[in-house]
């Protein structure tokens, strides 16, 4: 990792990194890659490892309220929970993901504000216990809203991490269903490419009917948005 032209590319996302944040960001990188030797956590080239994970993860930091309590769905190896957590020590991240080979590799380079949990979204049943919920592209746009809502407090923020192609589902979706409201659009260029980020930015504005997520199956049958099939009419 080239410590100072990331910690220039942070300080232009607004945030000040200290030389003890970037020795831990630096022995992570090394940690996931010798891991990875074994394990296959990411397919993302070591080289691009700073850009491509660790600045793509602190993108939307400044829309995330100072101490809040946020939800990572579906972090996989730790992006965004491990950058956000990191880069920001007032938040309490809390990194969601099925699979106990991803989260076992992130909870022993966790840093002290970052705790995991190996649950399907859809099984866990927490309502109302979050100021954030992210996640990284985790699955179609209608079904990571639809997986995060519940889990929201009532005026936190679902905050999606998508690209450009999602506007346009991002405004149409009936998140009414799910106690939100598009709140904003946000488009972000990751430092040092040509590539942008979309961050559509849902405020709970009531509470999430119950039943809500519903089991995965139901989800991928009818999802959010969707023309009901006879099935799930039923």
């Amino acid at each position: 990792m080239d410590r100072l032209r990331f910690a220039q590319a942070a300080t232009g996302l607004g945030l000040s990194l200290g030389e003890e944040q970037l020795d831990r960001f630096e022995a992570f990188e090394e940690a996931l890659y010798a891991a990875n030797e074994v394990m296959n956590l990411t397919r993302v080239p070591r080289e691009e490892c700073e850009t491509r994970h660790f600045l793509d993860s602190i993108l939307f930091q400044d829309l995330v309220k100072e101490g809040a309590d946020v939800l990572d769905v579906g972090t996989g190896p730790g992006f965004p929970a491990f950058p956000l957590a990191c880069a920001r020590p007032d938040l309490d991240v809390m990194a969601l993901d099925s699979s106990g080979k991803m989260l076992g590799f992130l909870a022993a380079n966790a840093p002290h504000n970052l705790t995991t949990l190996n649950v399907r979204m859809e099984d866990w049943g927490v309502q109302e216990a979050f100021d954030v919920v992210t996640g990284r592209a985790l699955a179609p746009l209608a079904i990571q809203l639809e997986l995060g809502a519940a889990a929201l407090k009532l005026g936190g923020l679902l905050i999606p991490m998508r690209t450009p192609s999602d506007a346009e589902e991002a405004r149409q979706l009936p998140v009414g269903k799910l106690g939100l409201r598009l709140h904003a659009l946000h488009e972000r260029a990751l430092p040092g490419t040509d590539v942008v980020r979309l961050f559509p930015v849902y405020r709970k504005v009531k509470e999430t009917p119950e039943g809500y997520p519903r089991k995965w199956a139901e989800i991928k049958r009818s999802p959010l948005g969707s023309r009901p099939t006879p099935d799930a009419r039923r």
